[in-house]
């Protein structure tokens, strides 16, 4: 596509009714001055969120604190959401153009956003495992809030893309003891390449000292109180929708004397907000992406043009896949 001085002709994806997606086309002027141009290589369908938004189930309390950086469209719909695209610069910045970037952009074969919002792949990064950066930022944000510690036991509940990340995170402190937790036995293979443990509900060991739950069902987070400690923390990273919660706190949770937090990306954990910038944050998740064993979490790409048509299945409950890869032409 060459870059002209004239508007050009672009397609992204907008979640158009409940369970329809389409491409539409878009006209896209030159970039302005501060701006770059993209050309999409690689992106990623982010299953938990943008299966409550294909289904219409963002609340209206939260139509504002959802919208993703560069969204366009209202909640519930139409919509052009989604925030994991790898791309090239292809106009702008001189020092930018040719550089393989990652951006918190929706699915969107061009576009242009700011130089600023544009971060630059580390050099033994490849640019398809680059499109996790967004599902490491929320899972490194995550560890911040539970704070485990060297030799601690760990449970994360839920072996989805962020759950895994937070368990490889977990693992790489001194002699922690990280288990995996998930309903599907075939998880287990995953958790070996991650280097953590694995088990299924039934046979978890109890009295950890952090639990994270991130199954997005609230069976899962029964679970993870079942799992934790004396006085021990248990994280909650899942977010329902407009669905109801119903939560065991009878039993021994007080008695046990649990606390019971929540974490959201959207806004830097407190123990690092006063050092750390999103910018800072987002680079940092990309420099803990240079391992090839995450590999692991990505499926095999979707083209972009068949996105539309393919997204009902990816993001169906039971579809086994983690991490949806999109490759753009």
């Amino acid at each position: 596509m060459a870059i002209s001085q004239s508007e050009d002709i672009v397609e992204a994806l907008w979640y158009s009714a409940p369970g329809a997606a389409d491409l539409r086309e878009e006209s896209l002027p030159p970039p302005g001055e501060g701006d770059v141009r993209i050309r999409a290589l690689f992106g990623a369908v982010s299953r938990g969120t943008e299966a409550l938004v294909l289904a219409g189930r963002v609340p209206p309390s939260e139509f504002e604190r959802m919208r993703a950086p560069f969204m366009a469209g209202h909640f519930p719909f139409p919509v052009k959401y989604g925030y994991a695209t790898v791309g090239r610069v292809e106009n702008g910045a001189d020092d930018l153009i040719g550089r393989t970037v990652f951006s918190l952009y929706p699915h969107q074969s061009y576009f242009n956003i700011p130089a600023s919002a544009a971060l630059v792949l580390p050099e033994n990064l490849p640019p398809q495992r680059a499109v996790l950066a967004a599902n490491m930022e929320t899972a490194l944000n995550a560890v911040w809030d539970a704070a485990p510690g060297p030799g601690d036991r760990i449970a994360i509940v839920g072996a989805g893309v962020v759950g895994a990340l937070v368990a490889y995170l977990c693992g790489r402190l001194p002699g922690a003891e990280v288990t995996l937790v998930d309903i599907n036995p075939a998880r287990a293979e995953l958790a070996r390449t991650l280097g953590v443990h694995f088990a299924t509900p039934g046979t978890a060991d109890r009295d950890c000292d952090v639990v994270v739950h991130a199954s997005g069902n609230p069976a899962g987070l029964d679970t993870a109180i079942g799992l934790a400690g004396q006085e021990a923390t248990v994280l909650e990273l899942s977010w329902y929708g407009d669905a109801p919660v119903t939560l065991a706190l009878g039993g021994a949770f007080h008695s046990r004397r649990l606390r019971l937090i929540s974490s959201q990306v959207g806004q830097i954990a407190p123990s690092h907000r006063p050092r750390w910038t999103y910018r800072r944050r987002l680079a940092a998740a990309l420099a803990m992406l240079a391992d090839s064993r995450l590999d692991a979490l990505l499926t095999s790409p979707v083209m972009f043009k068949d996105l539309p048509r393919r997204l009902p299945d990816i993001l169906a409950p039971g579809s086994g896949v983690l991490c949806q890869l999109i490759a753009y032409p």
